[in-house]
């Protein structure tokens, strides 16, 4: 080791006793900078703790606090009765990235460079380009944006009394991880419910829990789907399982909806041999068109010939404001091939991650351990409360009163929009949902539209964006859900005047 003594200027060292830092902070961060930028040499003798603190006029323990964490982190190192040495073992080219050096300054300190864009898998470039139902932005309730609930309605001081409960005298059990493939309880809970009301044939053996549907959307389409694999996809058809599927690596095959559903006779002339079909059968997204019973009988028949699975997507079937919600497209499988998806989070409230899954048989065990394997463990705690809030009857309750809720609000939009947009939209008065479709006049463009109500605070988002074919006409998806009666107006009023502003262009 080389007994060179470091040329060191202790005075460039600036302490701050008003600073949020700590003196002996500073001094680490100080004596770290000048390491890495060299102006402390490698292998540079440094003077004494008592001579550092004597020149800086600091205790003697800040400049010890100060050494202990450099050499920690393996900045200096000591020899016994021979002093402390600036590392010999740091490596030139880790050298030069001090923080002066990543910022530029009246001085004219050099910028860093900026590091190269990350490589990203094809997989997930294809997923950036699908366009997304969302971001990763904060969610605000604002006209007409879907997908929200009645937030306003929800009786929380119910929900926080049962929380209470389970959190005072909390077994292990509930503040463990619990398993895979969710809280023993809540699946029974589920499986009778969905029984009752959803004439979904099931034990609770088959329900796994995931985090909403998109999870469980995504978890079919990983443990099912190979790269290439083909995909019936309504068109249009919900943004967030299309974004899934790409993931998964699966080749999308678009089939048109029409005033019956999906139309399955398209999907087998297109692919015959698809590994998968994707359908909101009760209430499509984002038509808001029921599938047919000889529709959904087609498509069990080819998924059965062609041994394929059908993802049912059952969102929002609670709220059907004509006689009863519509059976699920599984209650009418013979041959085990529709996959099940439910989800709380948009019947109850966004925060509430908990949805599902309805397998057949002979998935469950591969989908358990899926669930294990990528250790998607979740919340015990929520998973308790939700079943107290279903067993004791609070649920049904509550799909009753939202139902008369919202049976309202989805009234209000449709005087709104006649009174103020009745020439220029015709309203698909869908008996379920909570979201509408206003079509657009032949040649209207529906995201000009959109960009033009966005400018304005309302989130109306286009058709088009939601189909991977060009479509016939325009329209906007206008959700409800969230939004009291003034809201509503509100929002129609600036939509119309989004209207006057692309008529003027």
């Amino acid at each position: 080791m080389s007994k060179r003594s470091a040329t060191f200027d202790l005075n460039a060292i600036g302490l701050d006793g008003k600073s949020s830092l700590s003196l002996h902070q500073q001094l680490y961060t100080a004596m770290r900078d000048a390491i890495l930028a060299q102006r402390l040499k490698a292998g540079a003798r440094l003077p004494s703790t008592r001579t550092f603190a004597s020149d800086l006029g600091v205790s003697r323990n800040t400049v010890v606090s100060a050494f202990d964490q450099l050499l920690a982190e393996g900045y200096i190192e000591s020899h016994v009765g021979d002093g402390t040495y600036v590392s010999a073992k740091l490596p030139d080219d880790h050298l030069n990235v001090s923080s002066a050096q990543q910022r530029t300054t009246a001085a004219g300190a050099k910028r860093a460079p900026a590091p190269a864009a990350p490589k990203l898998s094809r997989r997930f470039q294809a997923v950036l380009n699908a366009p997304m139902g969302g971001n990763s932005e904060r969610i605000t309730v604002r006209a007409f944006r879907t997908g929200l609930a009645a937030l306003d309605h929800f009786p929380t001081d119910l929900w926080t009394r049962l929380v209470a409960r389970h959190m005072r005298h909390a077994p292990a059990e509930i503040l463990s991880y619990g398993s895979a493939v969710g809280y023993q309880p809540l699946r029974v809970a589920i499986a009778a419910y969905l029984g009752s009301t959803r004439g979904v044939n099931c034990e609770a053996g088959q329900v796994i829990i995931t985090a909403a549907s998109q999870e469980a959307i995504n978890t079919a389409a990983q443990v099912l789907l190979d790269d290439g694999d083909e995909v019936w996809m309504e068109d249009p058809g919900y943004q967030g399982a299309r974004s899934a599927l790409i993931g998964a690596g699966a080749r999308i095959v678009p089939v048109p909806i029409d005033a019956d559903g999906m139309r399955v006779e398209v999907g087998m002339q297109r692919a015959p041999n698809a590994r998968m079909a994707y359908v909101t059968p009760s209430y499509q997204y984002p038509r808001g068109v029921t599938m047919s019973l000889a529709r959904r009988l087609a498509l069990l028949d080819w998924a059965a010939r062609a041994n394929a699975w059908i993802l049912e997507d059952d969102y929002n079937s609670e709220y059907r404001y004509t006689g009863r919600p519509l059976a699920a497209l599984q209650g009418l499988d013979k041959s085990q091939r529709v996959i099940y998806v439910g989800t709380f989070s948009k019947v109850m409230f966004g925060a509430l991650r908990v949805g599902y899954l309805v397998l057949p048989p002979q998935l469950v065990d591969i989908f358990g351990r899926a669930r294990t394997a990528y250790h998607q463990y979740l919340s015990i705690i929520d998973q308790a409360v939700l079943t107290d809030f279903i067993v004791d009857g609070h649920f049904a309750r509550h799909i009753r009163r939202m139902r008369e809720v919202y049976k309202t609000r989805r009234s209000c939009l449709i005087r709104s929009l006649g009174q103020e947009l009745g020439h220029t939209v015709e309203i698909d008065c869908a008996e379920a949902g909570l979201h509408l479709l206003a079509w657009l006049k032949p040649g209207v463009d529906d995201v000009a539209v959109s960009k033009a109500a966005a400018k304005l605070g309302v989130e109306a988002q286009a058709l088009s964006m939601y189909a991977i074919e060009p479509q016939p006409r325009g329209g906007l998806v206008l959700g409800y859900g969230a939004l009291d009666e003034r809201k509503i107006r509100d929002g129609v009023r600036k939509l119309a005047e989004a209207f006057r502003e692309v008529d003027r262009k």
